[in-house]
């Protein structure tokens, strides 16, 4: 029987996987202009952005169906234009201009809720599997009561959009909902 922390490094396998294959799929066609996403938000078009939301929200289930995912319970979503709009909006008032690829490295997110002592042993291997696995990075982000590591695909490429996995310590999920909820969801009238 496999343990949450074999688990989770099949998924964040599995992801890593997937964003190779699908960014292949949707940035090699010859049909999508591949733009330098470590140019700021000014330089990238917004239609450019959208587009790939569209199809990534169109095309993901297709390629989860045949991930090696069975057996590990896990959430993902792929951000809606709404939030797009309201992240570029938000990022586009402060002083410091950020790079694209910093911005919206999250437009397919998933999430893990662990018990504490896996998430724990989760970090301590995390530096290994970046390296393995080619991952951009990871952290553990605690701000204004979220907590949760976050893992970053990006397969080496500036004309990728990165993708995210989070690791929840399964204590702090009830507070890290509420978190998104207030502090996420603000765009919703």
């Amino acid at each position: 029987m496999e343990t949450h922390i074999q688990k989770t490094e099949r998924l964040i396998k599995e992801i890593n996987q997937i964003h190779f294959q699908y960014s292949q799929d949707y940035f090699e066609t010859g049909k999508v202009a591949k733009i330098n996403l470590s140019h700021t938000l000014p330089k990238v078009p917004i239609e450019h952005i959208l587009s790939y939301r569209l199809n990534l929200h169109e095309a993901i289930n297709d390629y989860l169906a045949f991930a090696n995912t069975r057996n590990i319970d896990f959430f993902y979503r792929v951000k809606t234009a709404e939030s797009i709009h309201d992240k570029i909006h938000r990022y586009l008032q402060r002083e410091n201009h950020y790079p694209v690829n910093n911005i919206l490295n999250d437009i397919f997110g998933a999430r893990v809720i662990l018990p504490s002592e896996s998430v724990a042993e989760i970090m301590a291997h995390l530096d290994n599997w970046k390296n393995e696995y080619s991952l951009k990075n990871w952290y553990l982000r605690d701000v204004d009561g979220y907590i949760g590591v976050h893992v970053y695909f990006k397969n080496s490429s500036n004309f990728c959009y990165p993708w995210e996995l989070q690791i929840w310590d399964e204590r702090d999920a009830k507070a890290n909902i509420v978190n998104h909820q207030k502090y996420k969801r603000d765009f919703v009238k």
